[in-house]
């Protein structure tokens, strides 16, 4: 499957761009997007460059490849310093610290990291830039290196005609959210891997996502696209220049944004929602069809309006429901190991993509969680449960942060690692044991995935014995295991924060809040460089500053562990990075946020992360989190900073909510009366416990908590919410409060429950 981005229709259906299992990995393409590729794109499709379904039109009609007529055979790339040869037939890529980058070093690709250097070569060649982005973890972004990064004939073409630059997306979003943007407009769809040609000055004329190495499906050979973007190059630069200056200026374009008005209001997010019961699928849960990625952000919005008691038939939390018990039944839930896969290639949730990603299972975590606490359903928990042991036993890294992916592929091939045959079962267990796994799960001989079973629950009523899935598990252990990227990413690890600690608390699991504990010293000690948050940690040290999404992913994480213990010195870090994050992100005009800091390397233009995709937008997370913060100090310009990045998206957000679950929960936030309750009493008094945890149980989900002794300094400093919150008579109290105003203290927990219903 090619990685691309995919669109929907205007009543939520996909538009198809390629059929079948093997055309695509995909990333989900909200419908908001797919219009602005859509206005770019007419922008853009000038002059009869931009490739068309049959591969013939500005390129000239390609032809099969002829290496021989175009390009040096023999020997090595000698441009930029040491050749391929001279470094021991490894290129540039052997020192980085990206895994993604190292699996290409051995190439014959005279690869170039991104930076300066790779465009100095450019110009001083006067050849393209041909920009390769995928990640570590992306099944067809192997498949290409294989086919033709890996092939010599193929390699010394692009070593001949280009400046080939690889980048890892998981480490510079920016630079992969900016030629991802021009790709849709170019090629109508987009993903990974996405090839990108560029100017010297890093300006897009041309771009793709997967290309075989031969014409296939309507698609070019990969030389064939070479060839015919070496050629227009040399033989039609104007035209080519014109292409670039014009996509150039309408991505600029877009990022220009007139000052907004209001965030959605109460009514506006009730329609929303109701929204997503058109788009709801009732047979299989989640929304659309194939394939399907789990709506984490999504269910985070629909539990939360349940919770708050905005559900008056229930509506909401059936969606939620539905959903999380089909994924948890499918075969994109690992049903032996814990955890989720990506996401689905079809509409029931049975054949997964098999890569495992840090920040699905940390939201999905929460999801579940969550549900656990409003249901009361024992298997959401068990879910949790399953999750949560996933992401310790498996995804840690030494110094307690978190790896950020599991790669689709072993050495036994993509999915051999996780799917099973009866046979295979039956060794590992006795009789009746084996063939309650083999009934439960759909087991058979036929298989439903290449000749093998990717389990999951076709029949729920059949017990498995108690051990029997522990037992699979460590004989699977002694399969060839799919790779781990070690790299920490700072958002990643900070929804990992959030989850492990809010999940932790809801379900009293203190070993979680322990290691989200971890994982917070970890990121603030490893990635903070001079006080700057970087985004990623891999080979000892922190490299490329945080985006948007780190700022506020870990502002998030952080709130959930203070809300957990009450620890100060996660607030306070929360503020200092969101103080950082309106410094460095926000615009000036009060319209939301870039992504990118203000002090980052410039790019041909600074963009927006708008929409949802699986995590949060960094627009709309950091929203969040600001309005969260407004709550806990009162700081009026974290709820300015917050109204206007929603206000940013209020039209896309009620038209496309799938698109836009955050940015609705922040509204439906900000719209509520607001509700604090501030517990003053040492932590450790179980009178302060017992106020702390009937304030939990008596809030709803947009309600913080605050808790300090009055005797700390700190506790006020880092919450002012508690600032002159006195002991009642040498006994510990809680204040019910709205907008700082408080009640009366209540110093048990049937007097708090009476102060919040006047509150």
């Amino acid at each position: 499957m090619i990685e691309r981005l995919q669109g929907r229709g205007q009543a939520g259906t996909r538009v198809p761009i390629a059929q079948g299992r093997g055309h695509g990995e995909q990333r989900d393409l909200t419908p908001a997007g797919r219009i602005t590729a859509g206005r770019l794109g007419a922008r853009c499709s000038c002059e009869g460059i931009v490739h068309d379904a049959n591969a013939s039109a500005a390129l000239g009609r390609p032809r099969q490849a002829e290496p021989s007529a175009r390009v040096p055979l023999a020997g090595a790339s000698t441009r930029g310093g040491a050749s391929i040869a001279c470094m021991g037939g490894r290129n540039r890529l052997a020192d980085e610290a990206s895994l993604y980058l190292r699996q290409h070093a051995e190439n014959p690709v005279d690869w170039w990291p991104w930076g300066p250097a790779a465009f100095a070569d450019a110009r001083d060649r006067d050849v393209p830039v041909l920009l390769s982005v995928g990640y570590s973890s992306c099944h067809w972004c192997h498949v290409m290196a294989h086919e033709s990064f890996e092939d010599p004939a193929t390699a010394r073409a692009m070593n001949a005609m280009f400046t080939c630059v690889k980048v890892d997306r998981e480490e510079l979003p920016d630079v992969d959210a900016l030629y991802m943007q021009a790709t849709m407009a170019m090629a109508g769809h987009g993903g990974w891997p996405m090839t990108v040609f560029l100017t010297p000055a890093g300006e897009p004329f041309w771009a793709g996502t997967y290309f075989p190495p031969e014409p296939r499906h309507g698609m070019p050979s990969f030389m064939q696209v070479l060839d015919g973007v070496a050629e227009a190059w040399r033989e039609r630069r104007e035209q080519v220049m014109r292409q670039a200056s014009t996509l150039v200026d309408g991505i600029r374009q877009e990022s220009v944004v007139e000052v907004p008005g209001a965030p959605p209001s109460e009514d506006a997010v009730a329609q929303a929602v109701a929204r997503l019961g058109d788009l709801y699928d009732d047979a299989h849960g989640g929304f659309g069809g194939a394939p399907k990625f789990p709506p984490s952000v999504v269910l985070d919005l629909l539990l939360r309006r349940h919770w708050a008691g905005r559900d008056p038939h229930g509506d909401a939390l059936a969606m939620a429901v539905g959903t999380l018990d089909a994924m948890a039944s499918g075969g994109v839930c690992d049903q032996v190991g814990g955890g989720f896969h990506r996401y689905a290639v079809d509409d029931i949730w049975l054949v997964p993509h098999f890569e495992k990603m840090l920040y699905d299972n940390a939201l999905l975590l929460r999801d579940y969680a969550a549900a656990a606490r409003l249901t009361g359903a024992a298997h959401h928990a068990l879910v949790a449960e399953r999750i949560a042991a996933y992401l310790l036993g498996e995804m840690r890294v030494d110094g307690g942060g978190f790896a950020a992916a599991q790669d689709a592929d072993s050495p036994g091939g993509e999915g051999a690692y996780f799917t099973w045959t009866p046979a295979e079962i039956r060794e590992v267990l006795s009789g009746a044991d084996a063939e309650a796994v083999i009934a439960r799960f759909g087991v058979s001989e036929r298989g439903n995935f290449e000749g093998r079973s990717i389990l999951r629950v076709v029949a729920p009523d059949i017990e498995v014995a108690p051990g029997a899935l522990a037992s699979l598990y460590a004989a699977r252990a002694q399969r060839p295991a799919p790779s781990r990227d070690d790299k920490v990413i700072a958002s990643w690890n900070g929804l990992a924060i959030g989850a492990l600690a809010e999940a932790g608390m809801g379900l009293r699991r203190d070993d979680w809040i322990d290691a989200a504990r971890d994982a917070a010293h970890f990121v603030l000690g490893a990635l903070m460089v001079d006080g700057r948050l970087m985004r990623v940690h891999a080979g000892g040290r922190a490299r490329h500053l945080g985006s948007l999404e780190d700022h506020a992913d870990m502002v998030d994480g952080l709130l959930a562990l203070y809300a957990a213990d009450f620890d100060p010195t996660w607030l306070q870090a929360a503020r200092g990075l969101a103080d950082a994050m309106l410094a460095l992100f926000a615009d000036p005009s009060g319209a939301g946020f870039f992504m990118s800091g203000a002090d980052a390397p410039a790019l041909i233009a600074r963009t927006r992360d708008l929409e949802d995709h699986p995590s949060p937008s960094g627009n709309s997370q950091a929203a969040w989190v600001l309005a969260r913060l407004h709550l806990l100090t009162g700081e009026a310009s974290y709820r300015d900073a917050a109204a206007g990045a929603v206000a940013l998206v209020s039209a896309q957000a009620q038209r496309w909510p799938q698109a836009f679950g955050r940015a609705l929960a922040t509204a439906d936030l900000l719209a509520s009366r607001p509700v604090e309750v501030a517990v003053a009493g040492p932590l450790d008094d179980p009178r302060t416990v017992a106020l702390v945890d009937a304030a939990r149980m008596l809030t709803g989900p947009y309600a913080v908590i605050a808790a300090g002794d009055p005797a700390d300094p700190r506790a006020a400093a880092a919450a002012p919410l508690l600032a002159g919150r006195p002991l009642v008579d040498g006994a510990p109290a809680a204040y019910a409060c709205s907008g700082f105003t408080c009640q009366a203290p209540a110093v048990d927990p049937e007097a708090l429950l009476s102060a919040l219903r006047s509150a």
